[in-house]
């Protein structure tokens, strides 16, 4: 999985590729499909012209990458090994899961843990245990057990199902 993160100005657009590859070559194309989604008078990718000159954006993208854009930031953590996660830093990062929908359908701890690492974060069954016992004991997140196993959600699920 890759996550592209494109900032135009004030404006932030970041894409999770879980269902398409990204590599140097179609990175250029990504980006001005991106651009072309934001809406009317939005921030949109100028292009400076100079007199001398530059090589075309497709030729910049196949030689430079993901260096040739500003602001960028590649994380494949399949490539990589993730980024342990204090016990502090995981209700910010499970809210980050909630808001990508994770939550939408009951989850257990190990799923959880499982999805983290997926992210690029790694962090012990424990601590993201004591963290989602904690949000459902404030009623930030919804909570039941089924076949001695506990599942957490949100409250919207609840609804749905």
């Amino acid at each position: 999985m890759a996550r592209i993160k494109v900032k135009l100005g004030e404006n932030e657009i970041e894409v999770d590729s879980r269902d398409f590859y990204v590599d140097n070559h179609t990175l250029g194309e990504i980006i001005d499909n991106i651009s072309n989604h934001l809406p009317e008078n939005q921030a949109k990718i100028v292009y400076e012209t100079e007199s001398t000159p530059k090589p075309s954006e497709t030729e910049q993208v196949a030689q430079y990458g993901l260096d040739y854009l500003d602001n960028a930031e590649a994380n494949e953590p399949e490539f990589d090994e993730p980024i342990s996660i204090t016990s502090n830093e995981i209700k910010s990062k499970l809210r980050i899961l909630e808001t990508s929908r994770f939550f939408d359908s009951p989850r257990t701890v190990t799923e959880t843990v499982q999805q983290l690492r997926e992210y690029g974060w790694s962090a012990s069954p424990l601590d993201v245990s004591t963290a989602l016992a904690k949000m459902a004991s404030n009623k930030e997140i919804m909570k039941n057990s089924y076949q001695n196993r506990t599942r957490y959600f949100n409250e919207e699920a609840l609804v749905a199902n």
